[in-house]
């Protein structure tokens, strides 16, 4: 826990291009309002950068500064960059979304699976969200220990009829999926690296290495309960009652690893160096915008087919069940690894943006229309679904520089 912190503004630094100082200022209040204690925001339009800031402390508790390579973890901001080595394996020939993935894992068909598509997988829609058997240390460092405990499990509601967020599985079925189709074996962090972070020269690790010095990584910082009572509107009544309810679906599926029990222990190095490719990444702003920007603008440089690019922007298409996701009691549409605007919550400048948020305040997006990629990395929890005040009023301020939507949630009421 880490007590207020409240940064000077001679603590935040960065560029940003004319016409867009107003991102600045609202990055710069937040810290001077005590609302972070360090972070980035970083816009990309095509492969110009045309917001970089950065600032605040690394580490509250020491008062470290947050410098320009600073890196941070971003929770389940790595399930958008973990699927963009899928969609570089659809480009390339090695999978097809709507083929079974048994076709792929044949040991995946056990227990009523036998049917669910990479689509489905992708789009939370396959009832994998939790899972009955645990997940300790050592499935985590063996991953062929591992696939077995996946393929045995056995879905959770007819695959395909309903959405539910697979906040923790997700990143352990699509990595054995991707070691299973890639035709070198490789893991999909290594993947990653080679493909996707080499070729647009950024840093994002699926997997920690061991040479990053720890002087470079930022602590994340959790908050004191009683000043996360003060947040409990932020969030959808149903879920946070299912999240206290330990049987509930949605309890079983955030619960799985130590994190969810507190964030902080996302700092566990012994942690962050499995590949854990729903929350396990760690990078910064710069990074994520710029490899949004390259998703937004076609992937030219990653050699995204225009095949892959069509499906990752058209609508996603409501499961039978109807678009009520099971584990966040929300209307939030997901499509291949991505979440989509809803009624309420406005995301980019028309319907084909998608981004992916995760706790603690993090996201990536892609404007396509605009071709734009955007980032926020903090590294104090925030509050808020299905994502936070802070990358919002960031978002914001930057589409009323772009003369664009307005980026502000409207509250809806949640139907009895």
């Amino acid at each position: 826990m880490t007590a207020r912190v409240r940064v000077r503004p001679e603590q935040v630094h960065g560029d940003v291009e004319p016409g867009f100082g107003r991102v600045a200022d609202v990055f710069r209040d937040q810290f001077v309002r005590g609302q972070a204690i360090g972070g980035a925001c970083a816009v990309y339009r095509g492969d110009e950068v045309i917001v970089d800031l950065w600032g605040g402390q690394r580490d509250g508790n020491l008062g470290l500064p947050w410098e320009r390579d600073t890196l941070v973890p971003v929770f389940s901001t790595t399930k958008g960059l973990a699927s963009m080595a899928i969609l570089l394996a659809h480009s390339r020939g090695h999978l097809h979304l709507d083929e079974r993935v048994a076709t792929y894992w044949p040991g995946f068909a056990q227990n009523g699976k036998s049917g669910i598509t990479v689509r489905q997988l992708l789009s939370h829609q396959a009832g994998l969200a939790a899972l009955d058997e645990p997940i300790g240390p050592e499935l985590l460092a063996d991953p062929d220990a591992l696939a077995v405990v996946l393929a045995r499990q056995a879905p959770l509601w007819e695959p395909g009829s309903r959405q539910g967020y697979h906040a923790v599985t997700f990143g352990f079925y699509v990595g054995e999926l991707f070691r299973r189709v890639d035709p070198a074996g490789r893991t999909l962090g290594r993947a990653f690296g080679e493909d996707v972070a080499s070729p647009l020269g950024i840093e994002f690790y699926i997997g920690l290495p061991d040479e990053i010095e720890d002087h470079r990584l930022a602590r994340f910082h959790g908050v004191h309960p009683a000043r996360g009572l003060l947040h409990l509107g932020s969030a959808p009544w149903r879920l946070l009652a299912a999240f206290c309810n330990p049987r509930s679906l949605t309890s079983r599926t955030f619960k799985m690893l130590p994190t969810a029990q507190h964030p902080e222990h996302i700092n566990d190095r012994e942690l962050l160096r499995h590949e854990l490719a729903s929350i396990g990444g760690v990078g910064n702003a710069r990074g994520i915008a710029r490899a949004y920007a390259e998703l937004a603008t076609g992937g030219r440089h990653l050699g995204l087919t225009a095949d892959t690019v069509a499906a990752l922007e058209e609508l996603p298409v409501a499961p039978p069940g109807g678009r009520r996701d099971l584990v966040l009691h929300s209307d939030m549409p997901f499509s291949l690894g991505h979440g989509r605007a809803f009624p309420g919550f406005p995301l980019g400048s028309d319907e084909r943006s998608y981004a992916m948020a995760g706790t603690g305040g993090s996201i990536g997006m892609a404007d396509p229309a605009l071709g734009i990629g955007f980032s926020y990395t903090p590294n104090r929890m925030g509050f808020g679904s299905p994502t936070d005040p802070r990358e919002v009023a960031l978002r914001d301020a930057l589409y009323r520089c772009l003369s664009g939507p307005p980026q502000d949630p409207v509250r809806v009421r949640e139907p009895r």
